[in-house]
């Protein structure tokens, strides 16, 4: 095995965990239902923050800061890529428990399809017939449940597009994943502490003397539970292609629908139905048109030599 494929490899091993952990995450925040939501946001972030960059200055020192900061426009890139992953965070943990479950994975079963419209806009990729048929599809799907209930589902939308912005500013940014990690904490963990400060002196907050230890626990544990997908996921996304990406990005909201169907026994229509079935027809297509793309380069490539 080559360097470059054992790279790759591991970048899609660690990609599968991240979007393995991200679809059963409605269980872990539902554990916090008793803590609002936006400070369950607030420590989620300063946990994360006190791990990643907490590891890094034991390991590393100062040193990883220093070198990103040399290049202001990475620096600067990462304080947007932490505003995007910051609003998906708040947006995704309100709507979980708020209810939305089945709502959270319509939008994330939306985002590997905005990844390849992302890939063309932006990296110039090139897509076939079959491609731009399942993004329309997607396209109509939304349409469709937009039509029914008579709104968009504008958290659907949401966490697709801050999302999808995400994974590809992380591609695009040249910088290791834990370091670029800990630079986004960096510019979250401020005001993240702020509020929560701000909420322990009389304005809903709870910690260590209000929710209990147990939720105390899982509020420290966020950090982690935090971390570790999106660590996984910035390796992965620089190892492997962002078309990989997308068909793996699937993991995550199958298991999401049937978490809110099944175990939170969400309501779900007919009508929603219908819409789903046409964005899982474009994800079919999609992933169809990916396998037979891969088929060809293999019959393309020269075979090995003895």
């Amino acid at each position: 095995m080559t360097a470059a494929t054992h790279d790759q490899r591991n970048g899609l091993l660690a990609a599968t965990l991240a979007f393995v952990i991200w679809g059963l995450f409605p269980l872990y925040w539902r554990l916090l239902i008793e803590v609002p939501s936006f400070l369950i946001i607030a420590h989620r972030i300063i946990w994360s923050a006190v791990l990643l960059i907490g590891g890094l200055g034991i390991v590393r020192g100062w040193g990883w800061l220093g070198e990103v900061w040399a290049t202001p426009r990475r620096f600067w890139l990462l304080g947007l890529s932490s505003l995007l992953i910051g609003a998906n965070w708040s947006l995704y943990i309100w709507a979980v428990n708020a209810g939305h479950v089945v709502e959270t994975s319509l939008g994330y079963f939306i985002n590997p399809l905005l990844s390849v419209v992302l890939g063309v806009v932006v990296l110039r990729e090139r897509l076939g017939r079959l491609q731009w048929l399942a993004v329309a599809l997607a396209a109509l799907g939304v349409a469709w449940l937009t039509w029914q209930s008579g709104r968009a589902p504008w958290i659907a939308i949401g966490l697709s597009i801050t999302f999808g912005l995400y994974g590809l500013l992380r591609k695009l940014v040249v910088v290791e994943a834990v370091t670029g990690l800990g630079v986004e904490s960096l510019f979250m963990v401020a005001p993240a502490l702020a509020y929560a400060l701000w909420a322990e002196n009389g304005h809903g907050g709870g910690f260590i003397s209000g929710w209990g230890w147990g939720n105390d626990a899982l509020l420290v544990l966020a950090g982690v539970v935090s971390a570790v997908p999106l660590i996984a996921f910035a390796y992965g996304v620089r190892r492997i292609p962002l078309s990989v990406v997308g068909l793996l990005q699937y993991i995550g909201p199958t298991l999401q629908f049937l978490i809110g169907v099944l175990v939170l026994r969400e309501p779900f229509a007919a009508s929603q139905l219908v819409g789903f079935g046409l964005i899982w027809a474009g994800l079919v297509v999609f992933a169809t048109a990916g396998v037979r793309a891969a088929a060809r380069a293999r019959s393309r490539s020269p075979a090995p030599t003895p």
